[in-house]
């Protein structure tokens, strides 16, 4: 939208502090308007997640890489490249670099978070009007309500909040599926011998090995290990994680030997990838005041672009919907 369009201002509250609704807010904030944002989670950045150590190493347990096709995004990431907030990453499977968070991928969200106004531990589960309750018992208010958490937990909301949905709009969400991952997070004694510090597997239980020290973002030896869609599908609600870890583990002997693993943790991913998508970047309700955004929603496959993209081209539509209601269009 022009920046000269006169616009009337509202109070846009975000669910979700990933990078859809990290995007968005930007957007909205850009053109002068209120946002407050609320994540369940101690952090924030969704999937973008990076877990320090107790030595002060990093591990980079969500998302690993992503690529940039679209202008918009491309912007973007130039700006973060002269922050030093992004760096590119040359793996031997990929036949151009791809990028990455210079200190972890987390830094990125924690970056274009840094004047935001985000609540933490902040869990909403209730909508009552123009009012969220959390599992906090704070009580937030709104204008707009942007939902850009994995779609089944927004569902779950919606349902819990007796909000009405059309038979489409309720279709069109449920048709949104999702693969899970299981995610080993391991601390070693020395670097392996991954080429170029990642390597994706085929035919196996794991689809994806990084080792973080090579990366480029740890002081010291971790691994990142994801399992892949069928084995994390099969063994998600294990009751005995670090059985399932270990097993994992044994299965990539060849590039990790079991005695160099000091210890480890898994983390369940239960929404991962979107595997059936939205086509269109965003959902907004009939009703007229929630909205939903997110990996699931576009063109895209579901990757970190996607997620930005999904984000901004929802915040550019609500500040053009606030401009046309100004001027009485």
């Amino acid at each position: 939208m022009l920046k000269n369009e006169t616009q009337s201002k509202k109070h846009f509250l975000i669910v979700g502090a990933g990078l859809s609704g990290l995007s968005l807010a930007t957007v909205l904030l850009e053109q002068g308007q209120e946002v407050t944002i609320l994540d369940k989670s101690r952090g924030l950045g969704g999937r973008m997640a990076t877990r320090k150590t107790l030595a002060g190493g990093a591990i980079d347990h969500g998302a690993q890489y992503f690529s940039a096709k679209s202008a918009i995004f491309k912007d973007f990431l130039a700006n973060m490249k002269k922050e030093g907030v992004v760096s590119k990453w040359t793996l031997a499977q990929r036949k151009y670099p791809r990028f990455i968070g210079t200190s972890g991928m987390k830094s990125i969200a924690q970056k274009m978070a840094e004047k935001m106004p985000v609540h933490t531990a902040q869990k909403v589960v209730r909508i009552e009007g123009k009012t969220v309750l959390t599992q906090a018992e704070q009580r937030f208010t709104f204008d707009e309500l942007i939902l850009t958490i994995p779609v089944p937990q927004a569902l779950d909301l919606l349902v819990a909040s007796q909000i009405p949905l059309r038979e489409e709009e309720l279709q069109a969400l449920t048709q949104i599926e999702y693969d899970p991952c299981l995610a080993v997070l391991a601390v070693l004694n020395k670097p392996t011998s991954i080429p170029t510090g990642g390597i994706m597997l085929t035919d196996s239980p794991v689809a994806w090995l990084a080792d973080n020290f090579q990366k480029g973002i740890s002081t010291e030896p971790t691994l990142t290990l994801h399992a892949s869609a069928a084995f994390s599908n099969a063994h998600l609600e294990a009751t005995d994680l670090e059985e399932v870890g270990k097993q994992l583990l044994e299965s990539v002997s060849a590039w990790v030997e079991p005695s160099n693993v000091l210890s480890f943790q898994v983390h369940r991913w239960r929404y991962s990838l979107a595997r059936q998508r939205y086509p269109k970047p965003f959902l907004s309700l009939a009703n007229g005041f929630i909205h939903l955004a997110g990996d699931a929603f576009g063109s895209g496959n579901g990757n970190v672009e996607g997620a930005f993209l999904s984000g901004y081209d929802l915040g550019n539509h609500l500040c053009h919907l606030s401009s046309r209601h100004h001027s009485g269009v």
